[in-house]
């Protein structure tokens, strides 16, 4: 019988990207969102096939993984997706009961757990599959104060650029094929034990052209968030179908990152050189009607493009980036909570509308 009362899990410990070139994604990232440099493993470190970066940003922690060999498992998840998110690991108080109760539940299993030691102590990794080539790795670092975990040595360039005021994973999204977004919502309820937060469906979520469904599955506790999409039918090719055809499969799409001052944030990195969606002037015409009272002004969201939404429980301030590698598939959102627990549902439509007119310069509309 399965047990859904999961273990608790305490917030998204890191997130790995396998990339073509790790080092130049580390500069990146440091360049660009003002990741701050924390260790490395590679060859010097005595790994011979895969090569990592580890960049922290207040509670966000990036693992950036680039293959040494074209036959490797990191080149050929290259080679396969591009650049893209491997693993969402999951901060955890005990790895192998957390894994042992998803494998009860019928998780797949990805690998078995065993234990990583060095002179700052000890942390315990095991993983299961879910959605496309994704794993979720189950860590538990209680007994371990070093700065990642062992096999990784710490890592302090010259280069250390400042922070750009990103503070934590708010949500990870996942695009999978049409007819799999209800299996994968069952997968987080029958294994994890989350609950469904909210859904949407092609009414919620459509402009002329293109059209997606969601669910979005959540933790007890609310600090692990996963909306899934899939595909509607609509008159073009949405921005789920170009995801899936360019990264060929399921992955996840966006991470949501948070922060409580989104106008400096959104500031700061467009100085950086990010690239966002464009929203157009219009958006703004009759937003007061619609989103009430605000704090911020609105001639400022409108000068950098901020999109904003509300619900019962208060309002949000969102924007999202255009996808940060060749292929157009994985992107960010920077989002800042003002008490509103939803995901924009208000701008959906406009979010739609830029992305479309990215995909007709690309051609893939």
């Amino acid at each position: 019988m399965q047990n859904t009362e999961f273990p608790p899990i305490h917030g998204t410990d890191y997130v790995e990207f396998y990339v073509g070139n790790a080092k130049q994604a580390a500069h990146y990232y440091q360049s660009a969102f003002g990741f701050q440099p924390v260790a490395y493993a590679g060859l010097e470190t005595g790994r011979t096939d895969s090569t990592s970066f580890v960049l922290r940003q207040g509670k966000i922690t990036l693992v950036l993984t680039g293959g040494l060999h074209p036959d490797s498992a990191v080149s050929h998840h290259h080679h396969q997706h591009g650049d893209g998110v491997k693993t969402i690991a999951l901060w955890v108080d005990n790895a192998r009961q957390a894994f042992d109760q998803a494998v009860n539940n019928g998780a797949p299993v990805a690998f078995e757990p065993y234990e990583l030691k060095d002179q700052d102590g000890t942390v315990q990794l095991a993983a299961i599959k879910t959605y496309g080539e994704t794993i979720h790795v189950f860590v538990e670092r209680k007994n371990y104060s070093g700065a990642f975990m062992p096999g990784y040595i710490p890592w302090k360039p010259t280069y250390q650029p400042a922070p750009s005021g990103l503070l934590f994973v708010d949500h990870i999204v996942g695009n999978v094929a049409e007819g799999e977004m209800d299996k994968v919502a069952d997968y987080y309820r029958t294994i994890l034990g989350f609950d469904q937060l909210i859904s949407f469906d092609d009414k919620d979520i459509s402009t002329e052209f293109t059209a997606l469904k969601s669910k979005v599955m959540a933790s007890k506790n609310l600090r692990i968030k996963f909306p899934i999409n899939e595909p509607a039918k609509g008159l073009k090719k949405s921005q789920i179908e170009e995801y899936l055809d360019f990264y060929l499969g399921a992955g996840p799409q966006h991470v949501a990152m948070a922060t409580d001052d989104i106008i400096a944030t959104i500031h700061d990195l467009r100085m950086r050189g990010v690239d966002f969606l464009d929203v157009p002037d219009a958006y703004y015409d009759d937003l007061t009607t619609r989103v009430g009272a605000i704090e911020e002004d609105m001639h400022v969201l409108k000068k950098y493009k901020i999109l904003i939404d509300r619900d019962d429980d208060g309002y949000l301030l969102q924007l999202f980036t255009k996808p940060v590698q060749d292929r157009p598939t994985f992107f960010f959102e920077i989002i800042q909570r003002k008490g509103a627990k939803s995901f924009g549902k208000g701008n959906f439509k406009a979010l739609f509308q830029a992305i479309e007119r990215e995909q007709s310069r690309r051609g893939t509309l």
